[in-house]
């Protein structure tokens, strides 16, 4: 698969359009780019390398000749196509949730598990944003001190819901601007100006199915079924960029410097900690970039072996489109 035939199915969306963006910009070497997407999408075109690609309705005969299929259209339209993609021996790199629990589908951060992606029977899960961010900071630690629990508060962007709660929230901020009312259509409450502790759907345990999503693909990616992890997740009025609270304990005893220095070298991360400075990594700093940013690397005084730590990153890059890229890079000859 030296120069492998793409397909990026949802290529109109906010994560689609970030796909094509990383495949230009690392070079990936496309023999030909296919993008697909809904009925009311067709007449649509985009500019790939110098040359105008026409939007494609996808069906079900929309991925003969592909060698590798980007999927970032949603989970029902996942379960539909991908394994019709995979009869067609593509190879399918799905961005939503429904395949990265399936036990026979690997769940991939090329920096953690690299591995798992030849263990695909044609179709590899790219995870949650807010779960690839910090387990990319989080495995460097475990192998050099044997991580034992994790909690983490997240406070993620609006862009991670989509293109049209982007546009909720600039409508609602210049509504408030100008002492008007707001509606609320993609949240279930004013997102400008306010904080939400509800993504994805609540479960019957009380947590949010974003909540679980980071317990379960965190155990699953850093292969260790045990992990304690518990996770509150929060929508905040960011237009791109999760941020995360991390509270990890470890079985041997850790330095905030020793921790400093295994990430330092880690694949894929950043450190910007400087507190004296006023320095720590931001949201505003993270768009358009690859890694996981981390600092406010600091001792919990309250238990043993214990550090917080605060993540963050662009999650339509890294939490998206440019792991999907590096996955199908690994598949590269």
């Amino acid at each position: 698969m030296k120069e492998p035939r793409v397909a990026i199915a949802g290529a109109t969306g906010m994560v689609g359009q970030e796909m094509m963006k990383v495949l230009e910009q690392r070079d990936f070497p496309v023999a030909s780019l296919r993008l697909l997407a809904s009925e009311r999408s067709r007449g649509k075109s985009f500019d790939f390398r110098g040359r105008t690609i026409d939007i494609q309705v996808l069906d079900e005969k929309s991925f003969e000749g592909i060698d590798i299929a980007l999927f970032s259209a949603g989970a029902a339209i996942s379960r539909k196509f991908a394994p019709i993609a995979a009869e067609c021996d593509a190879v399918v790199i799905d961005n939503s949730s429904a395949w990265r629990m399936e036990p026979d589908v690997p769940l991939v951060v090329p920096e953690v598990n690299p591995g798992d992606t030849f263990k695909h029977k044609g179709i590899i899960a790219n995870p949650n944003c807010s779960t690839i961010q910090m387990v990319v900071v989080l495995d460097p630690l475990h192998r050099e001190f044997g991580l034992e629990r994790v909690v983490v508060s997240t406070y993620q962007s609006v862009s991670g819901t989509g293109k049209e709660a982007v546009e909720e929230l600039k409508r609602q901020v210049a509504a408030l601007d100008r002492g008007e009312p707001v509606t609320s259509e993609i949240y279930p409450h004013q997102i400008a100006y306010n904080c939400l502790p509800h993504i994805d759907v609540f479960q019957d345990n009380g947590y949010t199915r974003e909540e679980i999503k980071m317990v379960e693909e965190t155990r699953k990616i850093m292969g260790v079924p045990g992990l304690l992890v518990t996770a509150t997740c929060v929508r905040v009025p960011v237009f791109v960029g999760h941020s995360e609270a991390v509270n990890c304990q470890f079985k041997k005893p850790v330095e905030p410097e020793e921790a400093r220095k295994v990430l330092a070298g880690a694949q894929g991360v950043v450190v910007v900690d400087d507190p004296s400075g006023d320095i720590y990594p931001l949201a505003s700093d993270c768009a358009g970039k690859d890694p996981s940013y981390v600092g406010r690397i600091r001792k919990d005084f309250s238990a043993a072996n214990a550090l917080n730590i605060w993540i963050v990153s662009d999650n339509l890059r890294k939490g998206a489109a440019l792991n999907a890229v590096q996955i199908a890079e690994l598949l590269l000859d």
